[in-house]
C-alpha cells in the first residue's frame, strides 16, 4: 500500500472525528460512518464545519500525521503538524538561496518552465483530439505563443521578468481554456477568464477547489523533504502564504488539476446540479460535488505515469513528493539545476 495516497478527506458538515483504540472514527449526527486505522493514514484533510477531538489531534501528532483544515471552497485555513524532523542545515541553505536574486531567478525559471511546457502539451493534445477546425487553430496558436515564452525564459535574468512570461502565458492559456470544454457542455459551464477569490463561475469553482487539493499534497511533499514551505523563490514571501508550496504547484496545475476538471465536465461526471450560486456572484460546489471531485482526484493520483527524469513508472500521487526531494537535492548543491516534471 502506498502511504502517499492515503489521505482521509472529510467534507460533510457537522462531521466529528474521535479516537477508538488505534482507529480514527468519523461520526455524523453521533452515528459512526467509518473507522480508519491510523497506520493506514498519511494525512487528514477537513473541509468546512468539521470537528476533531483532542484525542484525535494528539493521536495524529504521535503518529506524525498532519491534519489540514480548509474552507468549504478548499482555501487553506490551518495545518497541524508533528514537530519537524527535517535537516536544519537544508533549511538554512534554503533561506540563504532565497535571499539571493540570482538563485531565486534560477529556480523560478525551472518552476515556470515546467508550468509552460505542461500547458503547451495540454493544448497540443487538445488540438490533436478535436474535430473542430476553429478550436484546433486556436489551440495551436496559443501553444505557439506559449512556446515563444518558453524560448525566451533562459534570457530572463530577474524573477520579475520570469513572472512576466508566466503571466502572459497564463493569459493566453485561459483565453482558450473554455474551448477545451466540449461543445455540448459549454452552455452549462461558461467561463470568462480565471477568477479566484471568489470564483465567479462553475469552472473556476472546480479549478480553485482542485488547486487547493494539489497545494495540500505539495505541502506534504515539501515538509517530508525537510524544506520550509513558506520560503519560496518564484512567489514573494508574505505572512501566512506558503510561497514554496505555490512554487511547486505551478508545474502540476495543468498536468493534474486542469486535465482532471476538464475530464469531469466533458464526461458529465460533474453537472450544473453540483453547484450553488451565492450572493455577490460567487459560485460554490455542493457537498456532493466536492465528494465527486475528491473521489476523481484520488483515482487520478493512483494512475501510473513514467517519470521523465527517474525513467520509472510512478503513481501521480507520488510526483509532488518526488519533485520535493529533487528540489531539496538542488538546494543542497547535489545537482546543478532543478528539473520540473513535464509529461505529454
Amino acid at each position: 500500500m502506498d502511504v502517499h495516497l492515503n489521505t482521509l478527506y472529510v467534507t460533510t458538515p457537522g462531521s466529528y472525528l474521535r479516537r477508538d483504540r488505534m482507529n480514527v472514527v468519523v461520526e455524523i449526527d453521533k452515528n459512526p460512518r467509518g473507522a480508519f486505522p491510523i497506520h493506514h493514514l498519511e494525512g487528514i484533510a477537513l473541509f468546512g464545519r468539521v470537528m476533531v477531538s483532542s484525542a484525535v489531534m494528539a493521536f495524529c501528532q504521535e503518529s506524525a500525521i498532519p491534519i489540514t483544515f480548509l474552507s468549504e471552497s478548499g482555501r487553506l485555513l490551518a495545518r497541524v503538524d508533528a514537530p519537524r524532523s527535517g535537516n536544519v542545515l537544508l533549511r538554512r541553505e534554503q533561506f540563504r538561496l532565497a535571499d539571493r536574486p540570482d538563485a531565486c531567478a534560477h529556480l523560478a525559471r525551472s518552476f515556470v518552465a515546467g508550468k509552460l511546457h505542461n500547458a503547451r502539451n495540454t493544448l497540443l493534445r487538445a488540438a490533436r483530439d478535436t474535430a473542430e477546425p476553429v478550436d484546433r487553430a486556436s489551440f495551436e496558436k496559443a501553444a505557439s505563443m506559449i512556446a515563444g515564452h518558453i524560448e525566451d525564459l533562459p534570457t530572463a535574468t530577474s524573477t520579475d521578468a520570469i513572472r512576466g512570461h508566466e503571466g502572459d502565458s497564463a493569459r493566453v492559456y485561459f483565453e482558450v481554456f473554455p474551448s477545451l470544454i466540449r461543445q455540448p457542455r459549454r452552455a452549462d459551464f461558461p467561463m470568462k477568464g480565471r477568477s479566484r477569490r471568489p470564483p465567479l463561475d462553475r469552472v473556476n469553482a472546480m479549478l480553485s477547489f482542485t488547486y487547493a487539493l494539489l497545494q495540500n499534497d505539495c505541502l506534504s511533499g515539501l515538509v517530508a523533504a525537510g524544506l520550509d514551505p513558506d520560503v519560496g523563490f518564484l512567489h514573494v514571501d508574505r505572512p501566512g502564504r506558503p510561497s514554496l508550496v505555490l512554487d511547486l504547484v505551478e508545474e502540476f496545475r495543468t498536468l493534474v488539476a486542469d486535465r482532471l476538471v476538464l475530464a469531469l465536465i466533458n464526461r458529465q461526471q460533474i453537472t450544473s446540479a453540483h453547484f450553488v450560486d451565492r450572493d455577490g456572484g460567487s459560485v460554490e460546489m455542493t457537498v456532493d460535488g466536492r465528494k465527486t471531485l475528491i473521489q476523481a482526484f484520488v483515482a487520478r493520483k493512483r494512475e501510473l505515469v513514467r517519470h521523465p527524469l527517474l525513467e520509472a513508472e510512478v503513481k501521480i500521487g507520488q510526483l509532488p513528493f518526488l519533485q520535493a526531494k529533487l528540489l531539496a537535492r538542488q538546494i543542497r548543491g547535489d545537482c546543478e539545476t532543478y528539473i520540473p516534471c513535464v509529461l505529454k
